[in-house]
């Protein structure tokens, strides 16, 4: 119980120490009808108990004046729209009548709330691309803090959150929920995480604390490597429709390295046919001078036979003369065609390397590829 006497010195002590309380209060002073006297700190200073407010019959301030003792009493949520206590103590002259009550009414916050304003500032200079935080209670937004680079103006304290937000999703579920916005949303790609707040005593969820932290680095990083990954996947098919063109090469080119072995082996069986037809050439002359010979014996008679023998050296030295011209055109085919087979061969050894190269060359690129595809996935869990 207070004397009437130390009045004036607890005001001057609530003037002083009001905002000192962590978390905020408000002090009364009531005749025993109405509050008389009224202080109360900037963080919690609810429209409520107003100098010349009745009394509720009911109130904590009317039984400590009627029952002349301390009355401590925890007022719900449904009332204020937040969970008070509020301490009334009786105001006595000297006489020992109560003329008078003193109460405190302290909000009743989880410590997560009440000690929101010292961590936050702490736990946001911890984030290298920026970071929101925040606490509600189960309409709207109790604190907010942003950091130095990264701000939501949109998200104010004593602002209601809206319907589908991440608070709105925790209360409705009572579970802890994360959602990835789009830079539609807040400008950049935000990846929010929201978490309840459980009053200690009820069990009951009273609020949320959550945070917004954008993925800046994360989006950019996504965006090169996604680039990166399209760019080396349209080599890759560029790649491949080489190493199909080479291996087609390579195909061609056997077949036309067969097809000058085919024609050497022609180029040989032309000579044999030349050296045959020499040795007929050869007999064909012999014939012809034996003939010439018989032909000179028989006189009158074997003139015109003689003419036949003739005729037949002739031919003979032709098909002779024929011969080598023949074997010439022969050789010269014979060395075109193993130039042409050098080169095939020389071709052919190219086309296998490039083929070979070609293999490499799309083995590393799916390196590549798999390591932007990496660099994707590491982009979204940043």
């Amino acid at each position: 119980m207070i004397s009437v006497h130390g009045i004036d010195y607890i005001k001057g002590m609530c003037e002083l120490q009001v905002d000192e309380v962590p978390g905020g209060v408000i002090y009364l002073i009531s005749d025993g009808n109405v509050f008389t006297w009224r202080k109360a700190s900037m963080d919690f200073n609810l429209d409520i108990f107003q100098v010349g407010e009745k009394l509720n019959a009911e109130s904590v301030n009317v039984k400590a004046l009627r029952e002349k003792k301390r009355f401590v009493e925890n007022v719900p949520r449904s009332l204020y729209g937040i969970r008070l206590k509020v301490i009334a103590d009786p105001i006595l002259d000297d006489d020992g009548e109560v003329v008078g009550v003193f109460s405190m009414v302290f909000p009743v916050l989880h410590p997560m709330m009440s000690a929101f304003k010292d961590f936050a500032p702490v736990l946001s200079d911890m984030f290298s691309d920026g970071v929101v935080l925040f606490v509600t209670d189960l309409n709207k937004f109790v604190e907010v803090q942003h950091s130095e680079n990264f701000e939501l103006p949109e998200l104010r304290a004593g602002d209601e959150f809206k319907i589908d937000t991440t608070p709105d999703k925790v209360i409705k579920t009572n579970k802890a929920v994360s959602i990835e916005y789009p830079s539609s949303v807040y400008g950049v790609p935000v990846s929010a995480a929201c978490h309840p707040i459980v009053d200690e005593v009820t069990g009951k969820i009273v609020g949320t604390f959550g945070l917004l932290i954008p993925k800046v680095v994360a989006s950019k990083l996504k965006e090169v490597s996604q680039s990166l990954e399209d760019g080396i996947t349209e080599i890759a098919s560029t790649i491949e429709e080489l190493a199909a063109s080479a291996s087609n090469i390579h195909v061609n080119e056997q077949k036309l390295n067969n097809s000058i072995d085919g024609i050497t082996s022609l180029s040989e069986e032309i000579n044999s046919v030349t050296k045959f037809i020499k040795d007929i050439a050869n007999q064909t002359k012999m014939l012809g001078l034996n003939a010439s010979i018989e032909a000179a014996r028989a006189g009158e008679i074997g003139k015109g036979f003689g003419v036949v023998a003739d005729e037949i050296r002739k031919l003979s030295e032709e098909s002779k003369s024929t011969v080598p011209k023949i074997k010439e055109l022969t050789d010269k085919i014979i060395q075109k065609v193993s130039e042409s087979s050098e080169m095939s061969q020389s071709s052919l050894s190219s086309s296998q390397e490039q083929a070979a190269a070609t293999q490499e060359i799309t083995a590393s690129i799916e390196e590549i590829t798999s390591m932007a595809e990496n660099l994707n996935e590491i982009a979204d869990r940043l």
